[in-house]
């Protein structure tokens, strides 16, 4: 039955305060907080929100700062007639915070259009042989190139579909050529609609707008893309079929696709979808690539022009953030300074090359899809870059931007019945829009669509299955605990082998799904689970540790505990102990906790830095003390949740060990308190609120409002922690719990990764540029843990 959550939660769901308050009876859909993560500030941020995710199936939507209007657009992704999407667009002070409102209420002002994308083609005249004559030119939303188009026939209006923006403009030659060209602008007005009208060869000449500037010949041009056979680029020039049609159309953000048809690599053939978007006040061509197969080693890039200079940006750097290349000199027509780049998140480059015309990187697309940008910086443009240095700075800024999204805190109408459901009811609800959303994509040869990669034996999906096993007991909804059988199933073999597990990496995070297992072998005592666990142990028994015999991480983080490596491994190791009835093991689980309590608590706050070098040779690493810099919420999340789930595995009867342990449960406790915000959640850095960039996270705050309810529940906490946990509860759903117009749950705000080494320096910055992602089962599975927990509190 669903209840309303007791009294003492009932104040703490209304500290959403002011957001909460607008969204009652005039009409607001939504409101959200935007917050500009960087020291600089961010004029013309588009800010883009899924129709579902406002909890709205249609238009008309308008932003609102206090009185004055944003300009807003409406975006139909699909093609279907229907808008998919909303658009804003904002000036973003340096380091402040913004507030806005969406209601369906008209501004009385029309937003002027600062982008556009366009294709025209001439009707009324007639082809003769490749060249069309006679006609004029007539813009459509969609073109298929005749059999006999080509270079210079003469049909299309500039040789292909055009798109710019109020900074630059470009053209995608529709024929084998695939070239992409700049149209250099003079002025911010839009001016695509009167390029080429009188012939083709006007735009070749510098006009009052500007003109072509760029010589493409045989490559990549401004930004475009082809296949690395190992030497050079192949372009995307031997196709059966090219189409282009609008996808977008302005005023905020303008988008066309390119389709190719039957493109022949050179030894694969394959279909390609290019969607090409541009956004008001940016040089930028957002790209997204699709094939009909995968193809690996896709090649993206720019024209090499002698006497240019390259420029390759940090690759230093964690996967997901951004960098570039570029090149700059004196390379347009006109023989003026123009500056071209391309920009990439570093987990997608195989390698940066060139052959003879093209300065190229070679990119690994995730399955099928590759996404990129690029853009066009010309010192003719008002404002222009005109120097090296001055796009060197351009540069930076822009990977800043690109990699430190806005923070956007999001509540919406639709969202706010969350607030009157059980605790039970929140988490069947996740439960179920997760079954529904995944279906069996996490099992053995599934495709993870939150990793972006082929499903494998990983910590998540047992997290994940641990969840809906725990739901289906508490539901009384066997459903969920068949998902996790079934998952947990496909990646074994008859004899207990365990499909794309590594022993031999020694990485910690393996572990974890065993606890699965032990499950599914108390619950049915099948050997292969036994065999499978088995293998699972023996790695820890030959995993490599520190001098006090903690664990390492992985074997690639030599010397190196982490936070996240207790929860990962214990409680499994603490259950091989007590199945092989080994003490011995259990309480080298239990030491872990008191080595890490011992090396990683800040005495001054009570809570943990997130990994400690025993070497004190990384280069994140403090060279006095070893540790890293900062307190992450989820790293510390870890530690606090398996503090309370090997206290479930400790048998009764070691006393002194358990004793040890319960003796950690209310010290933590008292520093998360400490550090709880006023909405009952915690930040991703959790001692510094009020840093630029930092955000209120899910999973971190999940991690903390489970362990407070568990260790109220069982006794490891005394009463008067109830109401602190209640309210981390009350927060989490608030904060972290959406509702979209279809009905479903999504679980948001949530910080995809965070590690140390290999690019990652520990750095402020570097937890502030990991991905800020929804439904990651790090978050997800620990609020439905979360709230069975609260559930039981409440009783």
């Amino acid at each position: 039955m669903k209840t309303r959550l007791t009294q003492t939660l009932i104040p703490i769901l209304a500290l959403a305060g002011g957001i909460a308050q607008a969204l009652a009876g005039d009409g607001t859909v939504a409101t959200l907080e935007v917050a500009n993560p960087s020291e600089f500030a961010r004029p013309d941020t588009l800010i883009s929100l899924d129709l579902n995710r406002l909890g709205v199936t249609a238009g008309p939507l308008q932003v609102w700062n206090g009185e004055a209007a944003q300009p807003t657009q409406l975006i139909d992704d699909d093609g279907d007639g229907a808008p998919d999407r909303m658009v804003f667009l904002t000036d973003l002070g340096a380091a402040a915070l913004h507030h806005y409102r969406v209601n369906r209420q008209s501004a009385e002002q029309k937003t002027a259009s600062r982008v556009q994308a366009e294709i025209s083609i001439r009707e009324g005249g007639a082809w003769e042989d490749s060249k069309y004559v006679g006609g004029s030119f007539t813009n459509v939303a969609q073109v298929t190139n005749p059999p006999q188009y080509t270079d210079h026939s003469e049909w299309i209006r500039y040789e292909g579909p055009g798109i710019e923006s109020d900074r630059v403009g470009y053209r995608v030659y529709l024929d084998w050529r695939n070239g992409f060209d700049i149209f250099g602008k003079k002025t911010t007005d839009l001016v695509l609609q009167d390029v080429g009208q009188d012939g083709y060869d006007s735009y070749h000449e510098m006009s009052d707008w500007g003109a072509d500037i760029l010589k493409v010949g045989e490559s990549l041009g401004a930004g475009g893309y082809g296949y690395w056979n190992g030497e050079q680029v192949v372009l995307v020039s031997d196709v059966q079929e090219r189409s282009a049609s609008i996808r977008a159309n302005g005023p905020l953000q303008a988008s066309l696709d390119i389709d190719y048809t039957g493109w022949n690599t050179g030894g694969e053939t394959v279909d390609l979808t290019a969607t090409l978007s541009m956004q008001a006040g940016s040089p930028m061509v957002n790209v997204d690539l699709e094939t009909s197969a995968g193809l690996d080693r896709l090649a993206i890039g720019v024209v090499a022009h002698p006497g240019t200079t390259l420029l390759v940006g940090d690759l230093d750097i964690t996967g997901e953030a951004w960098s570039y290349m570029a090149s700059f000199g004196a390379q347009t027509l006109f023989e003026d300074n123009l500056g071209m780049v391309v920009m990439f998140r570093k987990k997608d480059l195989i390698e940066q090359t060139r052959d003879e015309n093209s300065y190229v990187l070679v990119m690994h697309p995730r399955g099928t899809r590759l996404s990129y940008a690029f853009g066009a910086l010309w010192s003719g443009h008002p404002g222009g870059v005109d120097s090296q240095d001055a796009l060197e700075a351009w540069l930076q800024r822009e990977v800043e931007i690109r990699t430190l999204p806005p923070r956007i805190r999001l509540k919406t109408a639709a969202s706010a019945a969350v607030a009157d459901m059980a605790p039970l009811d929140v988490a069947r609800a996740i439960g179920q829009s997760e079954m529904e959303r995944r279906g069996d994509s996490l099992s053995y040869g599934g495709w993870d669509a939150v990793r972006r990669s082929p499903a494998s034996w990983t910590y998540t999906t047992g997290l994940l299955m641990e969840a809906m096993d725990d739901l289906a007991g508490a539901a009384g909804e066997s459903v969920f605990a068949e998902l996790g059988q079934r998952t947990m199933d496909s990646y074994l073999d008859d004899r207990g082998g365990i499909h794309t597990y590594d022993l031999e990496s020694f990485n910690i995070d393996h572990i974890n799904s065993g606890k699965m297992l032990q499950r599914l072998y108390a619950r049915t005592g099948e050997d292969r689970y036994r065999a499978a666990i088995e293998t699972l142990a023996s790695q820890l028994e030959r995993h490599p540790r520190t001098s006090e015999g903690a664990f390492w991480h992985k074997q690639r983080y030599p010397h190196q505990l982490w936070l996240d490596g207790v929860y990962m491994g214990m409680p499994f190791l603490a259950g091989v102990g007590v199945m092989q009835n080994d003490t011995h093991k259990v309480e080298e689980a239990a030491d872990e906790f008191l080595i890490a309590r011992k090396h990683l608590r800040d005495a001054e706050t009570g809570l943990y830095y997130h990994a400690w070098d025993e070497a004190k040779q990384q280069p994140w690493a403090d060279p006095g003390t070893g540790l890293s810099q900062y307190f992450w919420g989820r790293g510390l999340g870890w530690y606090a949740m398996a503090l309370v789930d090997i206290l479930d595995v400790i048998p009764a009867d070691m006393k002194e060990l358990r004793s040890e342990l319960i003796g950690i449960v209310p010290e933590l406790a008292d520093a998360l308190i400490q550090y709880q915000d006023t909405t009952g959640v915690w930040y991703q850095i959790i001692d510094q609120p009020q840093a630029p960039g930092n955000y209120r996270e899910a999973s971190g705050s999940a991690m903390f409002t489970y362990f407070l309810a568990k260790a109220v529940n069982r006794g490891y906490l005394p009463e008067s922690y109830r109401e602190p946990a209640l309210r981390a509860y009350g927060g989490l759903v608030d904060e972290f719990v959406a509702i979209y117009a279809d009905g479903s749950y999504h679980v948001t705000n949530i910080c995809e990764v965070a590690g140390l080494g290999f690019g990652r320096d520990g750095s402020y910055r570097y937890y502030m540029s990991e991905q800020v992602m929804e439904n990651d089962p790090k978050g997800l599975a620990p609020m439905i843990l979360a709230a069975l927990q609260a559930a039981e509190l409440q009783k």
